[in-house]
């Protein structure tokens, strides 16, 4: 699909044609502070034009550590114009952990602001390889160039004439990565168009639209709201961070930017259901609920669905190397029951394959990994060629003359009769107990069916033995005292003995990771300490 104003190959010709066509029109907004489609044409060329003259060429790789701001969004296509790749470091990291990024990706200019300063120095300290600082006056103590904002925006206007194709890398993302080392997984222009484009057509985004942006720039769900929304002449609404932590004021940054497409993992919007008051504000705007990253615990989507029954919603799969490859529309309420909703058919411009453990494809109806290849999947993993040698399956086919790419998302999968897919689990949940295969993720299934049980999560714990023991931490509903002997006795009706876990803990909150996602190896890691200090918990 080609975006119905115009075609393009690269990123940035969305903001180039939208200042040409919309100049006025606003593209960001944040706190009352907004970028026309012309002033981030303008700002971005004369930012590309700084990196230029400071030896950024094409194929670099130029970070920004800063907090959400138009500056942020200044930065991302400015980088991109200048031909590099832009890598956002995650604000509320651990310097050493973006040390880490930046050697590995090369990263020498880096745009910040004085807030960063102290995080900046203690990077340089531990030799993160930073020449060049954009966004804060001179520091005579460190010894790099800088340039302010000022000077930034008094470089030329025009666009500079770089030679983008749409292979060229767009952007890099960094994840956890299962050693312990972040994975730095590069995105191309293409690859986050073919995802763009398909969204702006099947969401049917326009330039009335006021999209969303709730995620962090370093999770993959920011590249929807600005990049899908840029191609249709949409507005994006920057949510600053620490609004993110209060529900309420959510539900009211809804009803007065008058957001009409929201996209968000389900647990802020969970956070919405329960605690952001609803029925107090004029949600009208709202046309679309997108939610993605995790499973949407079926009990919390029906509520949800019911509390804004003129609301669309649709969930959105897809591994940070694939941008989205399925989505489903819940076109009604879910039935009162345990059972996730599927994640839907593969997205246009991608194509899916089910395969058994020896890559065999699996008969309809049949559990195996899903694999996809198209548009949306990403280049490969920066520097790793182990991980793009086991993270890509290659099928000849043709008689032995062409070579299928797939990508392994590690995700078990089932089609339905429907030819929806359900998801089963990662193929690295399932775990060894007592000579039993466990599926963690239907356990955590288990426990969210209990009425009073908010968020559930489920983490092996190694028994010295050279198998797995089960645990299992849940939050409570509010106003609910969870009785442990109770929740025990629920899900033994739904799992076999071996799977209810062995300790169930009562917290009041999950750790989490800058993405919103539970962060289960925090959570184990905490067990471990809280049981070698004997925490008293419900168990």
């Amino acid at each position: 699909m080609k975006n119905q104003y115009y075609a393009i190959y690269q990123l940035t010709q969305a903001i180039t044609l939208g200042a040409e066509r919309h100049p006025d029109k606003t593209a960001v907004r944040r706190s009352g502070k907004g970028l026309t489609y012309a002033e981030l044409e303008t700002k971005s060329n004369q930012l590309a034009h700084l990196l230029r003259e400071w030896g950024v060429s094409k194929g670099d790789r130029v970070g920004f550590y800063l907090n959400k701001s138009l500056e942020t969004i200044i930065g991302v296509y400015g980088i991109m114009k200048a031909g590099a790749a832009y890598v956002p470091l995650d604000p509320f990291a651990p310097p050493p952990r973006l040390t880490f990024v930046m050697r590995n990706c090369g990263i020498r200019h880096l745009i910040t602001s004085e807030m960063k300063l102290d995080g900046v120095a203690e990077m340089l300290a531990l030799d993160a390889g930073l020449d060049y600082l954009i966004g804060v006056p001179p520091q005579p103590d460190m010894a790099v160039q800088t340039a302010t904002w000022d000077e930034v925006f008094a470089m030329p206007t025009i666009l500079p004439q770089v030679g983008i194709t749409e292979q060229d890398l767009a952007y890099i993302l960094y994840t956890s990565g299962s050693t312990g080392d972040p994975k730095g997984i590069m995105h191309t222009h293409r690859s986050a168009l073919s995802f763009a484009e398909w969204a702006a057509e099947t969401y049917g985004l326009h330039g009335q639209d006021v999209l969303s942006n709730h995620a962090p720039m370093h999770f993959d769900l920011s590249t929807f709201d600005f990049f899908a929304g840029a191609l249709v002449g949409a507005t994006t609404v920057i949510i600053p961070e620490a609004l993110t932590k209060f529900p309420a004021n959510l539900t009211r940054l809804i009803e007065s930017e008058r957001i009409s497409v929201w996209y968000s993992v389900p647990y802020a919007l969970i956070q919405m259901l329960t605690h952001g008051n609803l029925d107090k504000h004029d949600l009208s705007s709202l046309r679309w609920l997108l939610f993605a990253g995790e499973v949407f615990p079926t009990k919390h989507l029906r509520a949800l669905m019911m509390r804004l029954p003129e609301v669309q919603f649709s969930n959105l799969y897809g591994p940070t190397e694939t941008n989205v490859c399925t989505f489903y529309h819940v076109t009604a309420v879910p039935p009162d029951t345990d059972e996730p909703i599927p994640i839907g058919v593969v997205c246009a411009n991608d194509e899916g394959l089910i395969v058994d453990g020896d890559n065999l494809p699996v008969t309809p109806g049949e559990v195996g990994e899903l694999l996809i290849r198209g548009g949306t999947v990403m280049r490969g993993y920066w520097g790793r060629p182990d991980l793009n040698d086991k993270g890509f399956y290659r099928r000849r086919v043709f008689g032995e003359a062409y070579e299928d790419v797939y990508y392994r998302t590690g995700d078990l999968v089932q089609e339905l009769p429907d030819g929806n897919l359900k998801y089963l689990g990662r193929k690295d949940r399932q775990i060894k107990t007592r000579g039993y295969r466990v599926e963690l993720d239907e356990i955590e299934v288990a426990l969210l069916s209990y009425a009073g049980v908010e968020e559930a999560a489920v983490y092996p714990m190694p028994d010295g033995a050279g198998s797995n023991l089960i645990e299992a931490a849940v939050t409570a509903k509010e106003g609910v005292v969870l009785e442990v002997a109770a929740l025990v006795e629920h899900i033994s009706a739904k799992l076999p003995p071996y799977a209810v876990p062995e300790k169930i803990w009562t917290l009041d909150s999950f750790p989490r990771t800058s993405t919103g996602k539970i962060n289960r190896r925090e959570l184990q890691a905490w067990a471990v300490t809280a049981e070698a200090n004997s925490v008293t918990v419900q168990t």
